[in-house]
């Protein structure tokens, strides 16, 4: 009986810390996500990725 009893902590456990994982993970992997989109987005309009920000080359 104590050793089902453990079983069941360590699964108890082992959730609790995939929740923490994946709460930590998501919103790092969703910013970096955005983050390559919103570059991906200036570079096919002809502009240029620099520090973080699109800087559009006007035609004069």
């Amino acid at each position: 009986m104590k050793e089902a009893a453990g079983e069941a902590n360590m699964t108890v456990v082992t959730i609790i810390i995939i929740g923490v994982i994946v709460a930590i993970a998501t919103p790092i992997i969703s910013n970096m996500m955005k983050s390559t989109s919103d570059k991906a987005d200036c570079l096919n309009s002809g502009g240029t990725w620099v520090d973080g920000k699109c800087n559009q080359l006007s035609n004069y």
